[in-house]
């Protein structure tokens, strides 16, 4: 068994487990390698029943009492038992699992670990693993078990036995790290790192194995960037842009004006498409900041100019509502410039006459998804593309546009408030613009901290919002297991929620298995009203703008990271009316309420990723993902800040002594930028 073989070649995975692989991207054995743990179990003495607690994972041990019940039907099937010790009784569940009212308990004690929540009034252990007989845990007791990101139908167990036999090709000479970078900074050895990633025997082990490959990763993603950037001169600006007096008098006509740090990026846009070289700029603004008014800017400039300008939007519900508010604006203040919409799911005819006017030039303002750099869409005289972190353009997506006419400029909008040292070494090819105030007009989002005793009166605070008219998210806390049970979740707490607040408010859910087509046409339904509250998953951090929105709750608030909660909050406070946001949270641990009282006291995202870093530190790694950015496998770019500094002196180093990777030392490590490249996973504007 080769590393580059088949995930199929490792005895055990079959046809249909090959499938599984595939669909959480492993394809051969190296990539299962490679394919490290999203967390670890850490399995301790199991906990009388009386002192479990509500939010966390824990281990019970005890009989089953009474009988094991399934709920009738085929679809949502629920097994319900009750385990039973000397201190107290408490109630379990388990989704589609009708086997266990035949085999739970028939040999005496079990142990469940699982995680704790609260339903109705009363604790409930959701969906435990199952250790039958008990003795089956001990020896896991004090062990660190690696947990893999799954897919439907893929158990951990399945990847845990296809790995320890893919470990076995793992050698040293594998290792394409130069040795001088393993000595000075005092990495272990690559087999020993590659192994205590995937089976550390403690936290030591795995946090030095996890320093040794976040710094890889952002190794190579920091070479790669520099050396394209390196092989390519300064492109050139290929157009000719002069100041628009209309654009003055657009400002001066707007019902509102623009801050000081809104012209101060408007000011460097203008700069930058009137110099000799092309635009790479990135616009960092918190949530509200008032980014997209400074796109349409761009977009009016290359417009009046004489120019086409794009606009690409994550979702085709966002672009309608893009291309709805800047087509308003054009007649509203007789600009005369025609806007034109392209998603997927247009019809062919519309596609048709969209293109033939994108062709001929007669749209100057091009607002979709995707579909904006399909082959069929040829520009006229395309001059800027804007778009924002979720759509930074590959190497191939670069490319597609380069060849629909001159290389255009490019503005990137960033809602992600990374530190500006951070920010320069990962775009490092863009030029850095920040909006750091919020409109004058905003009314700062009132938070709330509180625990779950408080539902009931959160339910009714959303009542009364909504019977004056406004409209309410609910995120639901994240099911560690699977996709398929984040959307059990959602769908289960959207019928408790709708009982609670009864027929005459419409409650809707949203998750990520749901196709796209329906996930637009919910959130389009929200947007006009039609559905008064949103049960939904972490999918909406990317979402529309709904200005009637003024409640944000989130359940379970200490599973997400400070980042990401900051992201979910931006969806409301958009309006004129007063917004709330409310952390509802199952933990009661110190650590919890002092990381959520930086949410409670500041609105700021760029203090809150500051502040987040101070908290957690390096090496508090057992938690979710914090930032979520660029989509880096095992590397948090605010926890592993340091780390990523020295990928980047690192890098610096190397191009300063072999800029090409020639020399026989940096073969393996020039390999891997190749591969790297080519197949786009490298994500950024160039």
């Amino acid at each position: 068994m080769s590393k580059k073989a088949g995930v199929g070649t490792i005895k055990g995975v079959g046809e249909k487990t090959e499938k599984l692989f595939e669909k959480i991207g492993v394809y051969t054995v190296d990539d299962l390698i490679h394919y490290y743990p999203r967390g670890y179990e850490i399995f301790g003495e199991p906990v009388p029943i009386s002192e479990v607690e509500e939010g966390k994972v824990c281990t019970i041990c005890g009989s089953v009492f009474g009988r094991v019940q399934v709920s009738p039907g085929k679809g949502r099937q629920i097994t319900t038992a009750y385990l039973k010790d000397l201190t107290g009784t408490i109630k379990v569940i388990w989704f589609r699992m009708p086997f266990l009212r035949n085999t739970l308990g028939r040999k005496g004690a079990v142990v469940l670990r699982g995680r704790v929540v609260k339903k109705r009034d009363s604790l409930v252990m959701e969906h435990p693993e199952i250790y039958d007989p008990a003795v089956r845990y001990q020896e896991k007791i004090n062990t660190m078990q690696p947990v893999y990101g799954l897919t439907a139908g893929l158990t951990n167990n399945a990847v845990i036995k296809a790995l320890r036999q893919a470990l076995e090709q793992v050698r040293e000479q594998d290792d394409f790290l130069p040795d001088e970078f393993t000595k000075k900074y005092h990495f272990r050895p690559y087999e020993q790192s590659v192994r205590e990633m995937h089976f550390p025997e403690n936290r030591e082990a795995f946090l030095a194995a996890r320093q040794r490959f976040v710094f890889e990763e952002f190794f190579v993603f920091i070479l790669s960037l520099r050396q394209i950037k390196n092989t390519q001169d300064r492109m050139k600006n290929g157009f000719h842009f002069e100041d628009q007096p209309q654009i003055s008098e657009f400002l001066r006509q707007l019902p509102y004006e623009l801050t000081a740090a809104q012209l101060r990026v408007w000011d460097d846009m203008q700069k930058d498409m009137k110099s000799q070289y092309v635009m790479s700029r990135l616009v960092q603004g918190d949530v509200g900041s008032g980014k997209t008014i400074v796109a349409v800017l761009g977009l009016l400039f290359a417009g009046l100019n004489g120019y086409q300008g794009a606009l690409m939007a994550p979702t085709e519900v966002l672009a309608r509502q893009h291309f709805e508010n800047i087509k308003d604006m054009l007649e509203q203040y007789q600009i005369p410039l025609r806007a034109e919409l392209l998603t997927g799911s247009m019809k062919a005819k519309e596609k048709r006459e969209a293109y033939a006017r994108i062709e001929s030039g007669e749209s100057s303002i091009i607002i979709g998804t995707h579909a904006l750099i399909q082959e069929k869409a040829i520009y006229h005289n395309l001059a800027l593309v804007v778009t924002d972190e979720q759509h930074r353009f590959g190497v191939k997506q670069r490319e597609m546009l380069a060849g629909k006419g001159n290389l255009p400029h490019i503005l990137v909008m960033s809602a992600t408030p990374i530190p500006r040292t951070l920010a320069i070494i990962l775009y490092g090819d863009l030029d850095i613009s920040v909006i750091d105030e919020l409109p004058a007009n905003r009314l700062p989002i009132k938070n709330c901290v509180v625990d779950t005793s408080y539902r009931p009166t959160a339910y009714r605070f959303m009542q009364k919002q909504v019977a004056e008219g406004r409209q309410c998210y609910v995120i639901c806390p994240m099911v560690e297991e699977s996709e398929a049970m984040d959307a059990e979740n959602v769908l289960d707490y959207a019928q408790l929620l709708q009982s609670e607040m009864g027929d005459k408010i419409r409650i809707a859910a949203l998750h990520g298995r749901m196709k796209q087509a329906e996930k637009d046409e919910i959130m389009g339904a929200f947007a006009k009203n039609e559905i008064q509250v949103l049960v939904s998953t972490t999918v909406i951090e990317v979402g529309i703008n709904v200005p009637n929105a003024t409640v944000i709750m989130v359940e379970n608030a200490e599973r997400f990271g400070l980042a990401q909660l900051h992201q979910l909050r931006g969806r409301v406070g958009r309006g004129r009316y007063q917004s709330y946001c409310i952390f509802m949270s199952g933990s009661k641990t110190k650590e919890t309420k002092k990381r959520l009282e930086i949410l409670n006291k500041s609105n700021d995202g760029f203090f809150i990723a500051n502040e987040d870093l101070k908290l957690r530190g390096p090496g508090d790694l057992f938690g979710i993902r914090q930032s979520g950015l660029m989509d880096f496998r095992i590397g948090d770019v605010f926890q592993d800040s340091e780390l990523l500094k020295k990928a980047g002196e690192a890098s610096g180093e190397i191009l300063r002594e072999d800029p090409l990777l020639e020399g026989e030392k940096y073969k393996l490590l020039g390999e891997k930028l190749a591969a790297y490249i080519s197949g786009n996973n490298l994500e950024t504007t160039l």
